[in-house]
């Protein structure tokens, strides 16, 4: 079962979806730091100013803003609870970041200000996509490095639409809309490539960038019962059937199981331009 209205990406960052990510922080840290790692194997080591957008409860931002310590980093979300617990984040381990609860496709970010410009799947999720790379290009300094890590398609990421898979006879989930905001929103490349050059971005490279990631098998039932669309069509059920619906699913990743971990290959894009 599907339902094809489309989400409020302001409402859902804000409310359920930005929650989950905050209680799950651990979690999904712990999925995705090869991630956090490829973006911070690439930051050169002159930068000065970084923008991290899409920067959720810190990851990424706080990975540059240690490997690069004379670095000023600023992280952008439109999710106030996620931002606050990046302050949190920050303020633990000393680190002075900026952390702007906005919408990067609008806000008025100063001009020519930033050297690099990053991305940890914060990118899949404007309503103009076009729009916000070409506010982002105001925002980059001549010359500035521009790398966003987002994924390939939903065929290629089978971990990632397995429950929903698993339930889409029990459940009233989202429709997947081929390029509309959401997780594989960039799940084609030259479609990316397009759009970045026409926002004015030069030397644009859409790569693929294939890592393995483990999860807990123990935190698997957090995974799939708390977070994505599962997670919020399992959480609006009576327990009793959230659990039995759960446990359906569960079953289903048996072909991830390994020992005591689930194993993820996760496909995705390294997406490389110039201002």
């Amino acid at each position: 079962m599907a339902d094809s209205l489309p989400l409020d990406q302001n409402m859902l960052w804000n409310g359920p979806a930005g929650e989950n990510w905050v209680a799950q922080q651990a979690l999904l840290d712990g999925l995705f730091q090869p991630m956090a790692d490829a973006l911070r194997d690439e930051l050169p080591a002159d930068v000065t100013e970084l923008l991290d957008i899409g920067c959720g409860t810190g990851a990424s931002t706080l990975t540059a803003a240690t490997a690069r310590p004379d670095a000023h980093c600023t992280g952008v979300d439109i999710s106030a609870p996620m931002l606050a617990l990046a302050r949190q984040r920050a303020a633990s381990i000393g680190r002075d970041i900026d952390f702007i609860v906005a919408d990067a496709q609008r806000h008025a970010f100063a001009t020519a200000r930033y050297d690099w410009i990053q991305s940890r799947f914060g990118v899949m999720f404007f309503e103009d996509t076009q729009a916000a790379f070409a506010n982002l290009h105001r925002a980059a300094r001549a010359g500035a490095g521009l790398r966003f890590i987002a994924w390939r398609s939903a065929q290629e990421n089978p971990f990632m639409t397995t429950a929903e898979r698993a339930l889409a006879d029990q459940l009233v989930l989202p429709v997947r809309v081929p390029g509309a905001p959401g997780q594989f929103a960039f799940a084609d490349g030259e479609r990316v490539r397009r759009l970045l050059q026409s926002a004015g971005w030069q030397d644009v490279d859409v790569s693929p960038l294939d890592l393995t990631c483990f999860l807990s098998r123990d935190a698997l039932a957090s995974y799939v019962g708390q977070l994505g669309p599962v997670g919020l069509a399992l959480r609006a059920l009576p327990a009793e059937r959230a659990d039995a619906l759960l446990q359906h699913a569960l079953a289903a990743f048996a072909s991830f199981i390994d020992g005591d971990r689930v194993r993820v290959e996760a496909a995705c894009w390294m997406i490389r331009a110039r201002a």
